[in-house]
């Protein structure tokens, strides 16, 4: 079959790999009929989480049930699924609280309590590295799905796969967002990053009872997106302090909600990277700083920017002074994902209006680069195998 495979840093292609096959009796093999490139998957193509030998990538993705374990009990052949990014078991100690992300049986060469930088990760996840269990990921014409069970979601056939397809990471992680703030109605909710989680996390943002959602973002036509997909207001931090129009727009105080939806991949300039040599930090926590600024007294950071080492100079003299809740992490994609479904399938919320190309599977080599380089205003790329 064909497969988008990375090979080291900024060198991917779709290349001819072996099928997929079953390999546990609760798997199902998914014939891929759309996959999407998602910002986390950069993370892996520019090296800040290492992968050393070759891999099939992707994460987000759907298509139709091709075969079917003999221990499948709830899916049969040519039923249409989307699949949680997350592998989860469901039926360990944490998938039972419900934090499938932290599942213990899905990362077998790499799991632990730590939560450390090489080692002592959570749960697996489709096409993210050999740390988060070394699954073969979607962007490819067929993939493995284990676990059957418990994650696929089978999908009416009124929704296209372009509405659907987003269930599987992005509006689950924004929703993640803005659920772990507790909105009680009325709140004014700032989310940095306007990419697609970011947005996401704005449209999540109005469902969840906010009453002023503004986007900060450094590119106009994120910004634009953001506008038009989400109905948000919007601040360009390369030309405003966000900071200050932020507290301006609250009378001074912060936004009660600050969604740091970039993670290490933001823009930083020649000290940063130098300090990070010297440090061994990857990337920037420019935005959770930026983010800790800008909320309220007493307010709430949620971060579902990914962060992948140690920072030095963490705020934590800041935490502590303005009492912020912090919570972030991996979405608990599994918990929510049913009521999101019916929020796309009653017509609540649209998904698909953030997609700015579509192109063959065989273009995705192209995309990644554009889509890295944020060329030719692209937010999302969907890949049709």
């Amino acid at each position: 079959m064909k497969a988008l495979v990375f090979h080291n840093p900024k060198n991917v292609s779709v290349d001819n790999v072996d099928d997929p096959h079953i390999e546990e009796s609760t798997d199902v093999i998914l014939k891929v009929t759309s996959t999407a490139i998602c910002g986390s998957d950069l993370h892996i193509y520019n090296g800040f989480i290492p992968q050393p030998q070759s891999m099939v990538l992707g994460h987000e993705f759907m298509g139709i049930v091709e075969e079917v374990g003999s221990g499948v009990s709830n899916l049969k052949v040519g039923d249409r699924v989307v699949v949680p990014f997350p592998v989860s078991c469901g039926t360990c100690h944490f998938c039972n609280m419900n934090l499938p992300t932290h599942c213990e049986n899905s990362n077998p060469d790499h799991y632990g309590p730590e939560g450390g930088v090489a080692d002592g990760k959570g749960g697996g996840m489709f096409g993210y590295t050999d740390l988060y269990g070394g699954y073969s990921g979607g962007q490819a014409e067929y993939v493995r799905v284990p676990y059957a069970n418990f994650g696929p979601r089978k999908i009416s056939d009124a929704l296209t796969d372009d509405q659907a397809l987003f269930l599987t990471d992005i509006f689950p992680t924004g929703w993640s967002a803005i659920d772990w703030a507790e909105l009680k109605g009325g709140e004014t909710v700032v989310v940095y990053g306007c990419g697609p989680v970011g947005i996401m996390a704005m449209k999540a943002a109005w469902l969840q009872g906010a009453g002023r959602v503004i986007g900060v973002d450094t590119r106009d036509y994120r910004l634009e997106m953001a506008r038009k997909a989400a109905n948000v207001e919007t601040i360009n931090g390369e030309k405003e302090d966000a900071v200050e129009v932020i507290r301006n727009l609250t009378n001074g105080y912060g936004a009660d909600v600050c969604v740091d939806a970039v993670g290490m991949e933001a823009d930083h300039g020649f000290l940063t990277k130098a300090k990070n040599f010297i440090q061994g930090e990857v990337g920037t926590m420019r935005v959770l700083e930026r983010c800790m600024d800008a909320v309220r007294r007493g307010g709430t950071v949620t971060v579902v920017g990914v962060y992948g080492t140690p920072y030095d100079n963490f705020p934590l003299h800041q935490w502590f002074d303005k009492g912020i809740k912090l919570k972030g992490g991996q979405a608990l994609v599994h918990n929510y994902i049913d009521h999101l479904i019916d929020l796309v399938e009653t017509g609540k919320v649209t998904l698909e209006d953030i997609i700015t190309h579509k192109v063959p599977l065989h273009e995705a080599a192209k995309m990644y680069d554009i889509f890295n380089k944020k060329q030719d205003n692209c937010v999302k790329v969907v890949l049709k195998p």
